[in-house]
């Protein structure tokens, strides 16, 4: 059996390097790769594969909030995350969202390569590091812990934090999410009341602790692909 795979990461050098790695094991077929959230959740829904990878943090849309979209849109498609995170709060989030494991980067490729294989016999991976915590969390959520705020937000204000935090301007979110300025600021009051977050710098803080944002640079996906434009020789 041939597993195809969807690779979604911001950074161009893990995307080539996972792809290389990968693509020297005779099961598993490379179909797609995205440089963000939205990318990946785009070709999930196009090409159907049978496991996306994707990194947890990612600017635009974050992986957490991917997850949620693809096994909405495409319940087929199992979700295997990567990240260097091994915070108990961010893991929990992810396999919340409907992840279908969780592997840290300091890891080996092998683990990797065997976690995909798990994922798609429908069993769950997770990092040896992080089996502890998560039976930890577990078993603080039986004893009747508070759920985390977050939970309390739609899917679209969950994006809208992230997008926030991130320091998109009201205009820039405007013309992402196509809808009107006014929606925007709307929204933004409604999350500040419900979150009972003062301002935007609390609400980024808020961000980080939940693993909605990563905090890293907005910039375009395409950009990565792009080359530079050579430069002027001098006089």
């Amino acid at each position: 059996m041939t597993i195809r795979v969807v690779l979604a990461d911001d950074h161009r050098m893990v995307l080539e390097g996972l792809r290389a790695l990968l693509g020297t094991e005779p099961d598993l077929d490379i179909v797609g790769q995205a440089a963000d959230g939205l990318g990946a959740v785009r070709l999930a829904r196009e090409l159907a594969p049978d496991v996306v990878v994707m990194d947890v943090s990612m600017p635009g849309l974050n992986g957490i909030e991917a997850v949620r979209r693809i096994r909405a849109e495409v319940p087929g498609v199992r979700v295997l995350c990567l990240s260097v995170h091994d915070d108990s709060r961010m893991v929990m989030a992810v396999l919340d969202a409907g992840a279908s494991g969780y592997v840290l980067k300091e890891g080996s490729f092998h683990e990797l390569a065997q976690a995909i294989r798990k994922v798609v016999d429908n069993r769950v991976h997770l990092s040896e590091a992080l089996v502890g915590m998560v039976v930890d969390e577990v078993r603080l959520r039986g004893s009747g812990k508070p759920a985390t705020r977050t939970a309390h937000l739609t899917p679209r204000e969950r994006e809208m934090v992230q997008l926030l935090s991130e320091g998109h301007s009201t205009q820039q979110i405007a013309e992402r999410l196509h809808v009107s300025v006014k929606t925007v600021a709307t929204h933004r009051e409604h999350i500040l009341h419900k979150l009972q977050i003062q301002g935007i710098a609390e609400l980024t803080r808020y961000a980080l602790r939940e693993g909605l944002s990563s905090l890293e640079t907005p910039r375009r996906p395409e950009a990565l692909a792009r080359p530079r434009a050579p430069r002027a020789a001098s006089a």
